[in-house]
């Protein structure tokens, strides 16, 4: 069922929009495992993102979205969503988040924590930190830019090995080191899409 809906999902972007992929050969030949960090413009991100990297998938979604329209709330939770709750203060979605590495998945989170309204990146907060520290997994920085007559260029970045991503408890600075590396790296892939107009 889940395979079958990716396809369908994956025939249905490919024939809206112009998807153009840049740096294809840095998606890991793993099918699971690891962590997307995105940069966030539209709700359609996490389908387009599917669409184009092939594994299972799990997502952090705000509650909001499972509440609003009940075919949409469907196409979530059949991309792998799980609501979370903001300002709740518990530690659920970082433990569902490992539970869903743990099992083979392909975690696709927006590090900025909200939608970019004029696509600048914004600051990536310390939950990406959080998450690949203790799950132990290597992260995948990907660019999204949605461009006009429906073009979509997706940037897929070099795959940051977990050696690169261990966090010091005791020491806030290394979570921050590790925000401001997903950050650049980012930021380095936008500018790389626009190089390339």
């Amino acid at each position: 069922m889940y395979l079958f809906f990716r396809k369908l999902l994956s025939i249905y972007f490919h024939i809206k929009y112009k998807i153009n992929v840049i740096n294809e050969d840095n998606i890991p030949e793993l099918n699971g495992g690891y962590i997307i960090a995105a940069n966030h413009q539209k709700y359609v991100d996490p389908p387009l993102i599917a669409s184009i990297i092939r594994g299972k998938f799990s997502f952090m979604a705000k509650d909001e979205l499972f509440h609003k329209n009940p075919f949409f709330t469907f196409i979530i939770k059949a991309c792998g969503a799980f609501p979370v709750v903001r300002g709740a203060g518990d530690d659920a979605p970082m433990r569902m988040a490992k539970e869903a590495l743990d099992k083979g998945r392909i975690f696709v989170i927006f590090p900025e924590g909200t939608r970019s309204k004029d696509g600048t990146i914004g600051r990536v907060k310390s939950g990406i930190a959080v998450i690949a520290g203790q799950s132990e997994a290597p992260v995948l920085p990907v660019c999204i830019r949605y461009g006009e007559k429906n073009r979509i260029d997706v940037n897929i970045g070099k795959l940051i090995p977990k050696e690169e991503l261990v966090i010091d408890p005791d020491d806030r600075k290394s979570m921050r080191n590790i925000c401001k590396r997903i950050q650049d790296d980012l930021v380095s892939l936008q500018q790389e899409i626009i190089s390339n107009d």
